[in-house]
């Protein structure tokens, strides 16, 4: 396993993300605890000391199970990581019941790493109204009373975002969460924000390596071009390899779904092959080409779901949207479409907006869902 350190803590490059475990029945919200402790187990007998929970995943139901898990373990050994949950402006003004309720939920008397989850253009008003909110001053309080070791953030928002929130609390900032990619480097403006964090002299960690899953496989002609340089390295260490390289990064949360996964991002983090300068030039122009299509950036982090009053399946509807679009219609989204019940159609979008209010990647669903609703009229 590669370490790199971080104010003298010995942290696996490797970080164990839980927003991905694996479920039962396909309920996002009841996690298969018997699979996540073996996945849980072969991840730390190889190493990785990190793991990365937030108030909102598996429909709150990733901190409990994280804890029950990570109970078998002596807890100096290991580094936990959960999250305010800012992505829902409801819970402004709730910080001290939520990390109470998080300390509970995990089983634990105090956070290794404690983020501001999801700073964006929705709530960076609230985040920065401490007066209001206190928000801030209460995760410091916290902090000063060594219930949370290391303050951060995480976030989607746009650099104008991230620069808003560093020249407020940025002198107690430790560290920062990104969405960090060979698509998005470019395309969310990764590399600006990186440039800033250097500036304030800020460590990154890295969420979304593989983007919700879409880098993990690749179209023919694109898998070619990076086999013709590399052959015999697997398609996902491709992306791993590139935020690997970037000088700021301390962290690289994986969010792992099954064994199979873990062992290969395990072989993968066992080596530090590093890019050179030809091979991260081709892969960022992979990633160029597929976001030049302009696919809706949806990573399937699911925090849409839980507040459509239809109960859509938001994230699946826009894959198959996503598909449609590029191919320029086609079978395979009708066919997809045709085994639900009406009722979880595009077309039965209210437009209310709650779930474009909640979305990281600020995406227009209601208007998503509408174009959608026209294009397979359309072709009826």
């Amino acid at each position: 396993m590669i370490y790199r350190d971080f104010q003298g803590e010995k942290l696996s490059v490797l970080g164990f993300g839980t927003m991905r475990l694996p479920v039962i029945g396909g309920d996002y919200g009841k996690v298969d605890e018997r699979a996540a402790a073996e996945m849980f187990d072969y991840a730390i007998t190889h190493g990785v000391n990190y793991f990365d929970t937030a108030w909102g995943y598996h429909d709150s139901a990733s901190e409990p199970a994280v804890g029950r898990i990570l109970s078998a373990y002596p807890r100096e050994k290991l580094y936990l990581a959960t999250k305010f949950p800012g992505y829902d402006l409801a819970n402004m003004g709730k910080a001290e019941e939520i990390f109470e309720a998080q300390l509970k939920k995990c089983g634990v008397d105090y956070f290794d790493f404690y983020l501001f989850h999801n700073v964006c253009e929705m709530n960076i008003d609230a985040y920065l109204d401490d007066e209001k909110y206190g928000t801030y001053s209460y995760l410091i309080a916290q902090k000063r009373a060594g219930r949370i070791r290391h303050l951060g953030f995480s976030a989607h928002g746009s650099y104008e975002v991230v620069r808003r929130f560093l020249e407020r609390y940025g002198k107690d900032i430790e560290f920062c969460q990104l969405q960090i990619n060979y698509v998005d480097w470019e395309f969310q403006s990764a590399n600006k924000k990186v440039e800033l964090l250097r500036e304030w002299g800020i460590p990154v960690w890295v969420m979304e390596p593989l983007r919700g899953g879409k880098l993990a496989t690749l179209s023919p002609e694109n898998e070619a071009t990076l086999k013709a340089l590399r052959p015999d390295e697997p398609i996902p260490a491709w992306a791993f390899r590139f935020v690997m390289s970037i000088p700021e990064v301390k962290m690289i949360l994986s969010g792992m779904s099954n064994l199979e996964q873990v062992k290969a991002n395990i072989a993968t983090f066992s080596q530090d092959k590093p890019l050179t300068e030809g091979e991260r030039e081709a892969l960022l122009a992979v990633g160029a080409g597929m976001y030049k299509r302009e696919a809706l950036p949806c990573t399937a982090c699911r925090y849409c779901t839980s507040h459509c009053p239809r109960h859509l399946d938001i994230p699946e509807l826009i894959k198959l949207y996503n598909e449609h679009r590029f191919t320029g219609g086609g079978f395979i989204a009708p066919m997809a479409l045709s085994a639900l019940p009406k009722e979880k159609w595009p077309s039965a979008c209210i437009g209310c907006g709650s779930c474009e209010r909640v979305c990281p990647q600020q995406i227009k669903i209601p208007d998503m869902m509408r174009d959608f609703t026209d294009r397979l009229q359309r072709e009826e």
